[in-house]
């Protein structure tokens, strides 16, 4: 087949589906995080109008902001929280301090507070000394209510750090802003082959004046410094700084720069560091000078006579630097210093050849935060040899603060680049997509079928005749030593007459292809189980039993296997079988698993007639639980013998899928109605048995073993132990039904027979509700945060109770619970959340049933 690379539309949730893939949270990108953040500050004061009164305004301080909404509290109320209002900054009538006094407008306190203070000018005078203002840019004017990302725009001009010497800073200006990513061109420069891409949260990044007005040097790039005359750069230099002046950058855009830590390397001190050139590999350094209590500068060491030295200026918080041992300690590769004639690197020969000392620990920032990136998550992350460039990434693994990414997509291979965790050339997934950047992603892989002649040796006329489609070809090259070879595999035919068992549709088994292959043994089988899995009834139960086909001496890989059914989407892992010696009996088990006819497919091909005669057998003849099946238990002590009505179709009830479901035990404050010792296992109706096939199937679920007794023996309400039903299955043994024509067998308890009246029925259903309900010996408004402890750690979600601990959630707390305040507060993924609310929901319903009134 010809396989060629298309280029198609990329969606990361479609891709993140298909894959099973994780994507990095969003929490660990941190400078992301802040460029979210509303322009506005908690703590900053403004004039606004005032709501009882008229054309007069009073002065309110922000407590808080949510996006473009503002919680305001005017001046004079203190601490008391009963007159916040919240108000949208691009509607309401918000002004700078000042603004009244400027435009004759009255300002005077509300009408509530209005006796509180005799002379209010004092008061506002010491409210307003030392205070922070609104910004008049940020309520007034086009920057109205942008986040500071926003307040970037183009042709704005800031102040660069020399990459070489800290002390030297030259304008540049912002040709592009995406989503606080700034394209920025130095002033005086033209070509854009110069420009640079930086985060706006560098530290390299200033205001214009900065440089002065902290005695530093205001000069063009030392690398840059001969493309002009001194006289040129000066006078570009003017005309940005007047530019500028007309609508100079808000300062509030560097309120989340971080302080600089203070670091303590001295000249000749040897570390580690992800190479500053090419970011692919980490190299031993020196520390060559030290400019200040901020900055000092490192060489990457190359001990040949010819070598170009590699520098950089670098402070405490430097992402990439390293102390020495770290590679050792991680199990990571050291690169060897150029023209060290030892092969094997070691640290203790070095530091003696070289006459150095190691820096010591206390000079590197915390070398064990992951900020919660994990192997395989996916990301976005700027190519570091073309930084223009976005690609779609994923983590190969992490070692302490260090992230090894993949860049996906890229036309010409590189190795797996290494990134800080805290470093601002990473993205979570759909930053690009949602600042309408392109993406580099993975290209999709398309395989062009070629038209074949159909050749029939004179061995092969008793082979049945193909069906429309043609064999599905799945090998990469049609060379015979490539198909024979040890991973490698011929055809796997599928033999539509066999018996295709209680889960696969025959109907659908009959549209699949004759034949797949021949290729890769686990390309092969994986191809032809995915066929399977969507010609099931239910595509969920298959995926469940093929998850248990395993044998520890299989040479295997593990592979994806997904199913959708009824809107849903299914995934589990399988292990596949990889060589050619271990096909046939890995498709034998397969078979075995899914009760069906050995030979349905397989490395043999089968005649009209399957030897194992399988079409005549009944449908019993390959069942799983043939040689466990028990008796059909009594219909109950006052059913007849020949009393064999259809029984009506049994109730579902939706569970969640393979739940195992623990009684609780009772704390102090409440107890619950179900014994603490029983247990049982339940199914999403999706995974239920099958009623088409009879009733020797579905008489194995167990959870039918656990409801086919009756509840008037249970001295409590709520579902049997599933211990005390097998003991009576176990005394009470019915005659074994192999029929195919005998009656599906009935999932109600023996307590209700075929003459029973609506009214018991009625009960039944009542106890199904109630089987989960919670009661309650005290009022949960009443519980300590150890109360509600002691119940979190009673139910399944017990690993959660530390949680509650922390943050201090009483029993009030608690009934305020919802879905999305878990989520976001607790920091759960949406299954334990939906877990841990089915907890507080139970305790909700209890409250309102026994307490509300």
């Amino acid at each position: 087949m010809d396989c060629v690379e298309e280029e198609v539309d990329f969606n990361w949730e479609e891709y993140l589906e298909e894959t099973g893939a994780t994507a990095a949270p969003h929490t660990s990108f941190r400078h992301v995080e802040l460029s979210l953040q509303s322009s506005f500050q908690p703590g900053m004061k403004l004039e606004v109008a005032n709501k009882g009164s008229l054309d007069t305004y009073w002065v309110a301080t922000i407590i808080t902001t949510c996006g473009q909404l503002l919680l305001l509290r005017y001046c004079g109320y203190g601490d008391d929280r009963k007159a916040d209002f919240w108000c949208d900054v691009m509607t309401a009538e918000l002004h700078p301090v000042g603004w009244c006094a400027q435009n004759n407008k009255t300002l005077q306190p509300p009408e509530a507070i209005k006796e509180k203070y005799s002379d209010w000018t004092e008061f506002l005078i010491k409210e307003l000394t030392g205070s922070r203002t609104a910004p008049a840019n940020l309520l007034e004017g086009p920057l109205r209510g942008k986040n500071t990302v926003d307040l970037i725009v183009v042709g704005c001009i800031l102040e660069v750090r020399d990459a070489f010497e800290p002390s030297v800073y030259w304008a540049a200006r912002v040709q592009c802003n995406v989503g606080g990513r700034l394209c920025l061109s130095y002033v005086g420069l033209n070509d854009s082959s110069d420009d640079m891409w930086m985060f706006y949260l560098d530290t390299r990044l200033r205001p214009l004046g900065w440089a002065k007005e902290n005695n530093l040097s205001l000069k063009p790039p030392t690398d840059l410094c001969d493309l002009r005359s001194s006289s040129e750069w000066t006078e570009a230099l003017d005309e940005a700084t007047t530019e500028t002046l007309k609508s100079p950058l808000p300062l509030e855009v560097f309120k989340d720069h971080a302080d600089l830590s203070t670091h303590s390397f001295r000249a000749g001190m040897k570390l580690e560091m992800v190479s500053p050139k090419e970011p692919f590999h980490i190299c031993p350094v020196s520390v060559t000078k030290v400019y200040n209590e901020y900055y000092f500068q490192i060489r990457v060491d190359d001990l040949t006579a010819e070598a170009t030295p590699t520098r950089a200026v670098c402070h405490a918080d430097s992402p990439g630097i390293l102390p020495v041992q770290w590679c050792l300690k991680n199990g990571v590769g050291l690169e060897r210093p150029q023209g060290f004639e030892s092969q094997d690197f070691d640290w203790a020969d070095y530091l003696k050849h070289t006459g150095a000392e190691a820096a010591p620990d206390v000079c590197f920032p915390n070398a064990s935060q992951s900020r919660g990136f994990c192997k395989d998550m996916w990301l976005e992350a700027v190519n570091p040899l073309q930084p223009s460039e976005l690609c779609v990434a994923r983590i190969t693994q992490v070692k302490g603060r260090l992230l090894w990414l993949r860049l996906e997509g890229l036309t010409k291979p590189q190795p797996d680049c290494i990134v800080d965790v805290e470093s601002m050339n990473i993205f979570p997934v759909g930053w690009c997509e949602a600042n309408g950047y392109p993406l580099t992603h993975l290209l999709k892989t398309v395989c062009l079928p070629q038209k074949k002649i159909a050749v029939v040796q004179p061995e092969k006329q008793l082979a049945p005749s193909q069906p429309p489609d043609a064999p599905l070809n799945l090998c990469s090259s049609m060379d015979t030593g490539l198909v024979n070879g040890k991973y490698c595999c011929s055809q796997l035919f599928v033999n539509h007459h066999c018996f295709s068992g209680p889960y696969l549709n025959k109907g659908r088994i009959s549209e699949l292809p004759k034949a797949v292959g021949p290729g890769k043994c686990a390309v092969v089988l994986k191809e032809i189980l995915m066929m399977l899995i969507n010609s099931a009834y239910k595509p969920g139960r298959v995926l469940r039993e093929l998850q248990m086909v395993e044998d520890p001496q299989w040479n295997c890989q593990e592979e994806t296997l997904k199913a959708k059914y009824k809107g849903k989407s299914y995934r589990s892992t399988m292990r596949i079988v990889r060589t050619a010696d271990q096909v046939s009996e890995f498709c034998r088990r397969v078979c075995e698993r899914l009760q069906c006819c050995p030979n349905l497919f397989g490395p043999t091909i089968v005649s009209d007639k399957c030897p194992e005669n399988c079409f005549s057998q009944t449908k019993t003849k390959y069942t799983y639980y043939k040689k466990r099946k028990v008796g059909r238990p009594s219909l109950g002590e006052n059913a007849q013998d020949g009393d064999m009505t259809k029984p009506a179709r049994r109730r579902k009830k939706r569970k969640a899928i393979f739940v195992q479901k623990k009684r609780r035990t009772s704390i102090v404050g409440y107890h619950t109605t179900e014994s603490p010792q029983d247990s049982d296992y339940y199914y999403d109706d999706e995974e239920e048995d099958f009623e088409e096939w009879g009733s020797e199937v579905s008489s194995s679920s167990p959870r039918e073993e656990a409801s086919a007794h009756s509840f008037k023996d249970i001295p409590r309400r709520g579902r049997p132990p599933r211990r005390a039903a097998l003991q009576r299955r176990a005394t009470h043994p019915g005659p074994e039904t192999t029929d195919r024509s005998s009656p599906r067998r009935t999932t109600r308890s023996v307590s209700y027979s075929q003459n029973q009246t609506a009214k018991n029925t009625h009960t039944k259903t009542e106890r199904f509700e109630e089987e989960d309900r919670l009661v309650l010996e005290r009022n949960p408004l009443e519980w300590s945060v150890s109360d509600v402890v002691d119940f979190i750690t009673s139910t399944d979600c017990a690993s959660l109770a530390k949680i509650f601990q922390e943050q201090d959630i009483d029993g009030q707390a608690l009934l305020l619970l919802t879905l999305p305040t878990v989520q976001e507060c607790m920091d759960l993924k949406l299954g334990p959340a939906i877990k841990l609310c089915h907890q507080i929901e139970r305790v909700k319903v209890a409250f309102y049933s026994q307490f509300a009134n």
